[in-house]
Protein backbone atom coordinates (compact mmCIF):
# COMPACT_ATOMS: atom_id res chain seq x y z
CA UNK A 1 0.00 0.00 0.00
CA UNK A 2 2.83 2.74 0.67
CA UNK A 3 4.33 2.05 -2.75
CA UNK A 4 1.21 1.88 -4.82
CA UNK A 5 0.50 6.25 -2.01
CA UNK A 6 4.13 7.20 -3.11
CA UNK A 7 3.22 6.25 -6.93
CA UNK A 8 -0.23 8.23 -6.78
CA UNK A 9 0.84 11.05 -4.85
CA UNK A 10 3.68 11.69 -6.82
CA UNK A 11 1.31 11.31 -10.37
CA UNK A 12 -1.49 13.76 -9.06
CA UNK A 13 0.61 16.26 -7.77
CA UNK A 14 2.72 16.07 -11.18
CA UNK A 15 4.28 19.31 -11.83
CA UNK A 16 3.49 21.47 -9.03
CA UNK A 17 6.26 23.31 -7.30
CA UNK A 18 7.21 24.08 -3.57
CA UNK A 19 7.99 27.92 -2.71
CA UNK A 20 11.60 26.83 -2.69
CA UNK A 21 11.24 25.49 -6.33
CA UNK A 22 11.51 22.25 -5.42
CA UNK A 23 8.77 19.50 -6.94
CA UNK A 24 5.25 19.38 -4.45
CA UNK A 25 5.65 16.05 -4.04
CA UNK A 26 8.93 16.28 -1.95
CA UNK A 27 6.51 17.55 1.05
CA UNK A 28 4.03 14.71 1.40
CA UNK A 29 7.68 12.53 1.45
CA UNK A 30 9.49 14.60 4.27
CA UNK A 31 6.07 14.75 6.37
CA UNK A 32 5.89 10.69 5.44
CA UNK A 33 9.58 10.43 6.88
CA UNK A 34 9.11 12.54 10.19
CA UNK A 35 6.15 10.02 11.09
CA UNK A 36 8.28 7.58 10.13
CA UNK A 37 11.04 8.33 12.21
CA UNK A 38 8.38 8.48 14.70
CA UNK A 39 7.62 4.38 14.31
CA UNK A 40 4.08 5.39 13.09
CA UNK A 41 2.02 2.61 11.49
CA UNK A 42 1.24 2.19 7.98
CA UNK A 43 -1.90 3.92 7.54
CA UNK A 44 -0.93 7.14 8.92
CA UNK A 45 2.44 7.11 6.26
CA UNK A 46 0.12 6.27 4.02
CA UNK A 47 -1.94 9.22 4.80
CA UNK A 48 1.13 11.29 4.93
CA UNK A 49 2.21 10.38 1.39
CA UNK A 50 -1.73 11.54 0.66
CA UNK A 51 -2.16 14.55 2.83
CA UNK A 52 -2.48 17.36 0.00
CA UNK A 53 -3.78 15.19 -2.98
CA UNK A 54 -7.92 15.88 -1.68
CA UNK A 55 -6.58 19.90 -1.17
CA UNK A 56 -4.14 20.94 -4.04
CA UNK A 57 -4.51 18.39 -6.23
CA UNK A 58 -7.80 16.74 -9.17
CA UNK A 59 -8.02 13.85 -6.69
CA UNK A 60 -11.09 13.03 -4.87
CA UNK A 61 -11.96 11.61 -1.74
CA UNK A 62 -14.22 8.73 -3.78
CA UNK A 63 -10.83 7.95 -5.57
CA UNK A 64 -8.55 7.85 -2.20
CA UNK A 65 -11.33 5.50 -0.73
CA UNK A 66 -11.34 2.80 -3.41
CA UNK A 67 -7.24 3.18 -4.15
CA UNK A 68 -6.71 2.93 0.00
CA UNK A 69 -10.03 2.08 1.62
CA UNK A 70 -11.98 4.26 4.25
CA UNK A 71 -10.31 4.59 7.35
CA UNK A 72 -7.51 6.45 5.58
CA UNK A 73 -9.93 8.39 2.84
CA UNK A 74 -11.36 9.70 6.34
CA UNK A 75 -7.91 10.50 7.81
CA UNK A 76 -6.90 12.40 4.39
CA UNK A 77 -10.35 14.41 4.68
CA UNK A 78 -9.57 14.86 8.28
CA UNK A 79 -6.39 16.56 7.77
CA UNK A 80 -7.80 18.64 4.58
CA UNK A 81 -10.63 20.01 6.89
CA UNK A 82 -7.95 20.95 9.90
CA UNK A 83 -5.89 22.64 6.96
CA UNK A 84 -9.38 24.92 5.82
CA UNK A 85 -9.36 26.15 9.36
CA UNK A 86 -7.75 29.34 9.56
CA UNK A 87 -6.65 31.10 12.79
CA UNK A 88 -6.58 34.99 13.40
CA UNK A 89 -6.66 35.97 16.90
CA UNK A 90 -3.65 36.51 19.01
CA UNK A 91 -6.07 36.23 22.32
CA UNK A 92 -5.00 33.38 24.82
CA UNK A 93 -8.28 32.38 25.48
CA UNK A 94 -8.99 32.08 21.77
CA UNK A 95 -5.82 30.15 21.02
CA UNK A 96 -7.31 27.59 23.72
CA UNK A 97 -10.27 27.12 22.41
CA UNK A 98 -8.92 26.85 19.22
CA UNK A 99 -6.29 23.98 20.21
CA UNK A 100 -9.66 22.86 21.61
CA UNK A 101 -11.84 22.62 18.77
CA UNK A 102 -8.86 20.95 16.81
CA UNK A 103 -8.65 18.34 19.05
CA UNK A 104 -11.94 17.60 18.65
CA UNK A 105 -11.90 17.31 15.12
CA UNK A 106 -9.09 15.04 15.53
CA UNK A 107 -12.00 12.03 15.80
CA UNK A 108 -8.63 9.40 15.02
CA UNK A 109 -5.39 10.99 16.61
CA UNK A 110 -3.07 9.88 13.56
CA UNK A 111 -4.73 12.89 11.84
CA UNK A 112 -3.75 15.58 14.52
CA UNK A 113 -0.29 13.72 14.02
CA UNK A 114 -0.37 14.38 10.41
CA UNK A 115 -0.75 17.62 10.84
CA UNK A 116 1.76 18.25 12.95
CA UNK A 117 4.00 16.16 11.21
CA UNK A 118 2.92 18.91 8.32
CA UNK A 119 3.54 21.77 10.41
CA UNK A 120 6.73 20.81 11.28
CA UNK A 121 8.09 20.60 7.69
CA UNK A 122 6.60 23.37 6.42
CA UNK A 123 8.15 25.69 9.13
CA UNK A 124 11.23 24.02 8.31
CA UNK A 125 10.93 25.69 4.97
CA UNK A 126 9.31 28.98 5.75
CA UNK A 127 12.28 31.30 4.95
CA UNK A 128 11.32 30.12 0.68
CA UNK A 129 7.64 31.88 1.57
CA UNK A 130 8.63 35.56 0.07
CA UNK A 131 5.57 37.66 1.60
CA UNK A 132 6.92 38.27 5.20
CA UNK A 133 3.01 38.90 6.66
CA UNK A 134 2.65 35.39 5.13
CA UNK A 135 5.66 34.17 7.09
CA UNK A 136 4.83 36.16 10.23
CA UNK A 137 1.09 34.42 10.15
CA UNK A 138 1.99 31.00 9.76
CA UNK A 139 4.50 31.15 12.36
CA UNK A 140 2.75 32.68 15.05
CA UNK A 141 0.10 30.47 14.17
CA UNK A 142 2.63 27.72 15.00
CA UNK A 143 3.50 29.09 18.85
CA UNK A 144 -0.25 29.57 19.58
CA UNK A 145 -1.58 26.50 17.90
CA UNK A 146 0.64 23.72 17.49
CA UNK A 147 3.43 23.90 19.69
CA UNK A 148 0.75 23.81 22.38
CA UNK A 149 -1.15 21.16 20.70
CA UNK A 150 2.18 18.74 20.30
CA UNK A 151 2.83 19.02 23.77
CA UNK A 152 -0.44 17.85 24.76
CA UNK A 153 -0.40 15.11 23.12
CA UNK A 154 3.21 14.18 24.66
CA UNK A 155 5.36 15.06 21.34
CA UNK A 156 7.59 17.13 23.11
CA UNK A 157 10.56 16.75 20.27
CA UNK A 158 7.96 18.27 18.13
CA UNK A 159 6.89 20.84 20.52
CA UNK A 160 10.11 22.49 20.88
CA UNK A 161 11.73 22.30 17.20
CA UNK A 162 8.28 24.07 16.34
CA UNK A 163 9.16 26.82 18.77
CA UNK A 164 12.69 27.27 17.69
CA UNK A 165 11.53 27.52 13.95
CA UNK A 166 8.65 29.89 14.76
CA UNK A 167 10.45 32.20 17.40
CA UNK A 168 12.77 34.61 15.59
CA UNK A 169 9.85 35.29 13.14
CA UNK A 170 7.23 36.27 15.72
CA UNK A 171 10.08 38.11 18.31
CA UNK A 172 12.72 38.87 16.08
CA UNK A 173 14.22 41.40 18.08
CA UNK A 174 13.94 39.30 21.64
CA UNK A 175 15.37 36.40 19.46
CA UNK A 176 18.66 38.10 18.53
CA UNK A 177 18.92 39.80 22.66
CA UNK A 178 18.82 36.27 24.11
CA UNK A 179 21.15 34.85 21.50
CA UNK A 180 23.75 37.64 22.24
CA UNK A 181 23.36 37.21 25.78
CA UNK A 182 23.51 33.42 26.02
CA UNK A 183 26.64 33.35 23.90
CA UNK A 184 28.04 35.68 26.86
CA UNK A 185 27.50 32.66 29.22
CA UNK A 186 28.55 30.51 27.14
CA UNK A 187 32.24 32.41 26.92
CA UNK A 188 32.30 32.86 30.77
CA UNK A 189 31.01 28.94 31.10
CA UNK A 190 32.41 26.93 28.39
CA UNK A 191 33.33 23.16 29.26
CA UNK A 192 30.65 23.33 32.73
CA UNK A 193 27.93 21.13 30.88
CA UNK A 194 30.68 18.19 29.92
CA UNK A 195 32.23 18.24 33.34
CA UNK A 196 28.74 17.88 34.63
CA UNK A 197 27.67 15.34 32.77
CA UNK A 198 30.98 13.41 33.50
CA UNK A 199 30.41 13.91 37.65
CA UNK A 200 26.87 12.40 36.97
CA UNK A 201 27.76 9.67 35.13
CA UNK A 202 30.78 8.84 37.77
CA UNK A 203 28.10 9.23 40.38
CA UNK A 204 25.45 6.58 38.65
CA UNK A 205 28.64 4.05 38.06
CA UNK A 206 29.78 4.28 41.68
CA UNK A 207 25.95 3.42 42.83
CA UNK A 208 25.59 0.35 40.74
CA UNK A 209 22.69 2.35 38.73
CA UNK A 210 22.30 1.80 34.93
CA UNK A 211 20.81 5.59 33.43
CA UNK A 212 21.13 7.60 30.48
CA UNK A 213 22.79 10.83 31.60
CA UNK A 214 21.93 14.43 28.89
CA UNK A 215 23.25 17.59 29.01
CA UNK A 216 20.98 20.26 27.14
CA UNK A 217 20.53 24.61 27.03
CA UNK A 218 17.69 25.69 27.60
CA UNK A 219 15.85 26.40 24.37
CA UNK A 220 15.83 30.83 23.33
CA UNK A 221 11.80 30.54 23.03
CA UNK A 222 11.44 28.81 27.21
CA UNK A 223 13.59 31.35 28.01
CA UNK A 224 11.92 34.50 26.89
CA UNK A 225 8.40 32.86 27.86
CA UNK A 226 9.95 32.83 31.29
CA UNK A 227 11.05 36.25 31.56
CA UNK A 228 8.11 37.55 29.86
CA UNK A 229 5.26 35.74 31.70
CA UNK A 230 6.97 34.87 34.68
CA UNK A 231 9.35 38.49 35.10
CA UNK A 232 12.58 36.06 35.77
CA UNK A 233 15.70 37.38 34.36
CA UNK A 234 17.55 35.39 31.71
CA UNK A 235 20.19 35.72 34.21
CA UNK A 236 17.97 34.71 37.42
CA UNK A 237 16.91 31.29 35.45
CA UNK A 238 18.65 28.30 37.19
CA UNK A 239 17.82 26.44 34.49
CA UNK A 240 19.52 27.83 31.50
CA UNK A 241 21.75 24.62 31.39
CA UNK A 242 20.27 21.22 32.40
CA UNK A 243 21.05 17.59 32.57
CA UNK A 244 18.71 14.73 32.50
CA UNK A 245 19.20 11.62 34.14
CA UNK A 246 17.08 8.68 33.05
CA UNK A 247 16.52 5.42 34.93
CA UNK A 248 14.43 2.51 35.52
CA UNK A 249 11.66 2.75 37.62
CA UNK A 250 10.35 5.79 39.88
CA UNK A 251 12.28 4.07 43.24
CA UNK A 252 14.89 4.56 41.65
CA UNK A 253 14.48 8.09 40.29
CA UNK A 254 13.79 9.14 43.96
CA UNK A 255 17.31 7.54 44.99
CA UNK A 256 19.03 9.35 42.27
CA UNK A 257 17.48 12.64 43.36
CA UNK A 258 18.77 12.27 47.31
CA UNK A 259 22.03 11.06 45.76
CA UNK A 260 21.98 14.30 43.23
CA UNK A 261 21.20 16.51 46.80
CA UNK A 262 24.18 14.81 48.60
CA UNK A 263 26.54 16.22 45.84
CA UNK A 264 25.50 19.32 45.58
CA UNK A 265 23.28 21.68 47.07
CA UNK A 266 19.56 21.87 46.29
CA UNK A 267 17.67 25.51 45.99
CA UNK A 268 15.06 25.68 48.41
CA UNK A 269 11.39 25.54 46.41
CA UNK A 270 12.97 24.17 42.94
CA UNK A 271 12.02 21.09 43.60
CA UNK A 272 9.08 19.47 41.99
CA UNK A 273 7.50 15.65 41.68
CA UNK A 274 5.88 15.05 38.30
CA UNK A 275 6.14 11.70 39.34
CA UNK A 276 3.31 11.80 42.18
CA UNK A 277 1.48 14.31 40.72
CA UNK A 278 2.34 14.13 36.62
CA UNK A 279 1.05 16.12 34.27
CA UNK A 280 -1.93 16.77 32.05
CA UNK A 281 -0.18 15.06 29.32
CA UNK A 282 1.16 11.99 31.38
CA UNK A 283 4.84 13.32 31.64
CA UNK A 284 6.55 12.09 35.04
CA UNK A 285 10.30 13.01 36.67
CA UNK A 286 11.39 14.91 39.40
CA UNK A 287 12.96 18.01 38.99
CA UNK A 288 15.67 20.15 41.16
CA UNK A 289 17.99 23.15 40.91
Amino acid sequence: MLNRAYVFSMKVHGTQKRASGDPYFSHPLEVAGILTNMKMDCDTIVTALLHDTIEDTIATHDQIEELFGEDIAKMVDGVTKMSEITYSSESAKQAENFRKFLLAMSHDIRVLLVKLADRLHNMRTLKYIKKPEKRLRIARETLDIYAPLAERIGMQEVKEELEALAFPHVYPDAYVSILKRLEQIHVNTGGIKDFVVEELELLMTEAGIEAEVFGREKRLYSIWRKMTYRHVSLDDQADILAFRIIVDDAETCYRVLGMVHGKWQAIPGLIKDYISMPKPNGYQSLHTA
